[in-house]
């Protein structure tokens, strides 16, 4: 069967170049960065190597990147190693669970937290960040991209707030990176997470920008790794290979790479939309990473669509990864405002650096077909059109 993967935002494709990095050093080229013999200086020469590739990534020094494990531990360092009790968080309420999870927790351990509601479109506004501030604000985090809607966020002017009220900003950058330019010092963030599995990584290797001064304590104790800030003997096959996608995931955004993405999600929007009624798409009037795009189909359910997709051989999502299985509406969406009927009949496209024309054509001819049965047997559907299903539940 011919396939399409459509869910690069769930996750990407290791990329040949990447694996071809880190292949040595799994096998000949093994060591621990912490030995001071020749295998170790070895293995912490590329650490380092790869620590430099992620700086010019994101635009700051080599010195202020920790290796992680990917964003839930960045995402879970940047909140939980900066904030005490009887501290304010000011965050959004349409983070991902990484951020969204801890705060909760924080909560439960004495600190106050601000939920910033979002507009219509899926976008923070930095005045009710600045409306939230308090005295003893201190930390706001705020994606900078959305991993539902693909929304990006005002982080510069959110950067300048927090830098006036002195307090931290952190940014979860995980859906952001390879799909549009980062640059902490623009930010003036103090912390910024990236997962390397979400731009052609392996998974279970990240980093966490940390600006110098900026002292979050660890959540892992042990050896004196990463400048004592996160313990334990460093994934070398991992990190080698997010150096490199780091590398190629620069050069991408440089170039020609996120309009070309662009220009194809674009067309896969009008495609589908102009063949589909009672649909549309969300977040449309908001700057949007290039590569994404969420829908609403009237009269199904998106779970439904996403099997039927794929018995088809298209691999898209209901929406977040993480979320797989869940009976509840997206939290993105209801925090639009969108009806739970209405988030519950939505799916994400997400497309791969290697999409292509051929790709978004198979995608057009399917999901509407796909889209039209699912509606033939669906009651609500019938009624609104006024139509009765016929025995087999095909209109005829």
């Amino acid at each position: 069967m011919h396939r399409v993967y459509m869910d690069a935002n769930a996750t990407t494709p290791l990329a040949p170049e990447v694996f071809a990095a880190m292949h040595p050093w799994f096998t000949e080229q093994f060591g621990n960065a912490s030995s001071i013999h020749f295998h170790g200086q070895r293995a912490r020469a590329a650490v380092e190597r790869a620590r430099d590739q992620v700086a010019r990534l994101l635009g700051c020094r080599p010195a202020e990147v920790v290796f992680t494990s990917g964003g839930t531990e960045g995402d879970n360092l940047a909140l939980a190693g900066v904030l005490t009790p009887g501290d304010h968080l000011i965050t959004s309420s349409i983070e991902h669970h990484a951020v969204l999870h801890t705060a909760e927790r924080l909560q439960e351990r004495g600190i106050d937290v601000t939920f910033l509601p979002i507009d219509g479109s899926g976008a923070v506004d930095p005045g009710d960040v600045r409306r939230a501030l308090r005295p003893n604000t201190q930390l706001i985090s705020v994606m900078m991209a959305n991993n539902e809607i693909g929304t990006l966020q005002p982080v510069t002017e959110i950067g300048v707030i927090a830098r006036e009220a002195d307090v931290y900003f952190h940014t979860d950058a995980v859906q952001a990176v390879g799909k549009v330019p980062i640059d902490v010092k623009a930010i003036d963030c103090d912390l910024l997470t990236i997962s390397g599995h979400k731009f052609h990584g392996s998974q279970g290797t990240g980093a966490l920008y940390i600006r110098r001064g900026t002292h979050p304590l660890p959540l892992l104790f042990g050896g004196p790794q990463e400048r004592q800030r996160r313990a334990g003997t460093e994934n070398l096959p991992g990190i080698v290979g997010l150096g490199q996608a780091a590398e190629m995931a620069q050069a991408f955004v440089a170039g020609s790479g996120p309009a070309r993405i662009a220009a194809l999600r674009d067309r896969l929007e009008q495609g589908i939309l102009s063949r589909v009624d009672e649909s549309g798409v969300y977040g449309a009037a908001s700057p949007r990473v290039p590569n994404t795009t969420n829908l609403w189909f009237d009269h199904l359910e998106g779970e439904a669509l996403v099997i039927a997709l794929d018995l088809k051989g298209l691999a898209v999502s209901g929406g977040s990864a993480c979320m797989s299985g869940a009976t509840e509406p997206s939290h993105v969406l209801t925090a639009m405002g969108v009806l739970p009927e209405r988030a519950r009949a939505s799916l994400r496209f997400s497309l791969d650096t290697a999409a292509t024309n051929s790709d978004v054509d198979f995608a057009i001819d399917l999901v509407p077909a796909a889209i039209a049965h699912l509606r033939e047997l669906s009651p609500t559907y019938n009624r609104a059109t006024k139509h009765e299903p016929a025995a087999s539940g095909i209109i005829r």
